[in-house]
């Protein structure tokens, strides 16, 4: 054991040298990642800060870390529910006690490049994170040309995404900021799945880059989830439209034991297996598409001869006339379903049977509520299910902004293996996608392993 650390130790820090020695030696040669990084592979070439840091390499030096800290807000602008945010301060803390000046940014919403509207400020972010961490956190604007920070301070930069160039990844605006900072941190797995100025771009101009505890945190628990999971693997993906998940929905009906759907999702899949679903929201022109995940998973079922594979819908539905607060909510089998009902919400013995599967189940993914769950009449079927899932000795992983929120509603946060911080990101890594942000690192790791010593003198 001894001798595996000291091995690993000095590896972690010939790959800073060459990352060092890499910066002097440009161009370096271009890496085009696989479909997929194998988590071996990304584990054993990735440089990460706690290297930097072990190292010495952060005292004294200009950090720049993107973080994702895209937090819900009410209509005045108040934070409500901060888990993003907290998610980020491991790397901070490590760089401040390491002596580094540290510079953070993330995006918040959608904001229009080059117009940083009063919602769009990171102003009430800046101080959440101040208050967590309790020290002043500045908030910096028009910032890419210059950043002014002492070691061991910290400076909030200004919404990234108001910043020209940002989501087209210019180079321009990246090389700019990899100018500010001599180490770049990735800790933003929520964006790892965009290849922004930020995300991607610095990284490949920044004299080192590497990636934050956060970032390979994510990576570590979903390989776990799904790289070579305990069995039964059950999946719950639930949220409005079919659309917007589709690849997903077919990648997990190739690999999952049992396939969970609620929301709109769910009213999609009724249609394709000839249920009624009245006024529901549903997507028809993607039956045939839910039809063919059904019948693959009958397929394996069979094929197998494992009955327990399935698509599991709903049997009874929580119905109403209408989506609102006040709204009347009716109980009804799924064959009951009037012209004029919306379903928002699964029915409770669905619920507790689905709660049944859950509670046998090795490995859990979550993805997506099960109904309105803002509503009280609405939230029982995610209720149950989120209680069942907590109470599960299973590794559970959840993922998505609706699904924190139902997490931090229910208070169950500590009983859930890992909370994903991402959304798109959380699912296209389920896909088997390599991720942008993954794979610049990774380009980084590897062309600076590839450089020669001889070619460079150590200064």
């Amino acid at each position: 054991m001894l001798v595996k650390l000291v091995s690993q130790k000095i590896s972690n820090k010939i790959n800073i040298l060459l990352f060092e020695l890499r910066n002097r030696h440009p161009p370096y040669p271009q890496y085009h990642p696989p479909l997929f990084i194998s988590p071996k592979h990304f584990m054993q070439n990735l440089l990460h800060l706690s290297d930097l840091i072990h190292a010495g390499k952060i005292h004294g030096k200009r950090v720049f870390i993107r973080a994702d800290m895209n937090v819900p807000q009410d209509t005045q602008g108040n934070i409500t529910e901060d888990t993003r945010i907290r998610a980020c301060l491991p790397a901070i803390t490590q760089c401040l006690e390491a002596g580094a000046a540290v510079m953070v940014t993330s995006h918040l919403g959608r904001p229009i490049e080059g117009a940083c509207q009063e919602q769009d400020t990171l102003g009430p972010i800046a101080a959440r994170l101040s208050a967590l961490l309790g020290r002043p956190v500045p908030l910096l604007k028009n910032w890419v040309d210059h950043v002014q920070v002492a070691p061991g301070e910290i400076v909030m930069l200004e919404n990234c995404r108001c910043n020209m160039g940002e989501k087209k990844n210019d180079p321009l605006l990246a090389q700019k900021m990899a100018q500010l900072c001599d180490v770049y941190v990735n800790d933003a797995f929520g964006t790892a799945h965009r290849a922004e100025a930020t995300t991607y771009g610095i990284a490949q101009y920044a004299p080192i880059a590497c990636a934050g505890p956060l970032l390979f945190a994510e990576f570590t628990a979903l390989s776990q989830a799904f790289a070579q999971p305990k069995r039964p693997l059950i999946a719950i993906i639930a949220g409005s439209k079919v659309s917007t998940k589709l690849t997903i929905l077919k990648t997990l009906a190739q690999k999952v034991d049992q396939l969970i759907v609620g929301g709109g999702i769910a009213n999609t899949f009724m249609l394709a297996a000839g249920l009624p679903i009245g006024a529901s929201l549903a997507e028809p022109d993607l039956v045939e598409e839910a039809r063919t995940i059904l019948q693959l998973m009958a397929q394996r079922a069979q094929a197998n001869g494992e009955a327990h594979i399935s698509v599991l819908l709903p049997t009874d539905v929580v119905c109403a006339k209408s989506c609102t607060a006040n709204a009347v909510a009716h109980i009804k089998s799924v064959d009951q379903v009037s012209a004029d009902d919306r379903i928002l919400d699964i029915g409770p013995q669905t619920a507790q049977q689905l709660a049944a599967r859950l509670r046998d189940a090795n490995t859990i993914i979550w993805n997506g509520p099960m109904g309105v769950f803002e509503f009280e009449q609405f939230d029982q079927g995610t209720r149950t299910l989120a209680m069942a899932i907590a109470a599960s000795p299973a590794f559970s992983i959840a993922g998505g902004g609706d699904t924190l929120a139902a997490i931090a509603k229910y208070g169950i946060a500590q009983d859930i293996s890992y909370i994903s911080t991402g959304g798109g990101a959380f699912l296209e890594f389920l896909e088997g996608k390599t991720l942008p942000a993954f794979a610049i690192l990774m380009q980084r790791a590897l062309a600076a392993q590839s450089t020669p010593l001889s070619a460079h003198t150590i200064a």
